[in-house]
């Protein structure tokens, strides 16, 4: 299978953690996913400064903790898209939370309101009842159902970019 990348965004608190597991969760029956997880305000915490990593790290240096069962790597400048897909490799299905300055597809989630900042880097959304089906309409989008883990799957397998063909 070719490795297909999707994006999904949307404003803070909006489900797209959720979502990203709930969509996660019913494809591993049958394939392997990865996931970026875009962190804006450099807030994620994943070590101890006083550990053995996060001291490496604080020298500059790029880092990999590396295990029998995990591996977390430490970098002190960003990658791109191809570079983390390789790293994750192999994967069928890529998620990117957020990232809105990488080319791809990108479903955004929307509660309550349709946040227009965010229609010139979507090519969906995905909406529970708190909107309106006549709020969104006459966008040139795709709609879907936030609630339908089933329909948005076989959006991402019509829409996702293909990021390694294998």
């Amino acid at each position: 299978m070719k490795q297909l990348a999707i994006a999904i965004t949307g404003p803070s608190g909006s489900g797209k953690t959720t979502l990203i597991e709930k969509l996660s969760l019913e494809l591993r029956s049958k394939y392997s996913v990865a996931i970026i997880k875009h962190d804006p305000k450099d807030k994620a915490i994943f070590d101890n400064p006083n550990k053995d990593s996060g001291r490496f790290f604080a020298t500059d240096a790029d880092v990999a903790v590396v295990s029998d069962k995990r591996t977390t790597l430490f970098k002190h400048n960003g990658s791109s898209l191809y570079d983390l897909a390789t790293l994750l490799s192999p994967f069928d299905i890529l998620f990117v939370e957020g990232l809105k300055e990488w080319d791809l597809p990108r479903i955004a989630i929307f509660r309550n309101s349709v946040e227009q900042s965010y229609l010139p880097y979507i090519c969906a959304i995905a909406k529970d009842d708190t909107i309106k089906d006549e709020e969104v309409a006459n966008l040139d989008l795709d709609i879907l159902d936030l609630n339908n883990t089933k329909e948005i799957i076989e959006y991402i397998f019509r829409n996702a970019v293909v990021v390694n063909p294998l």
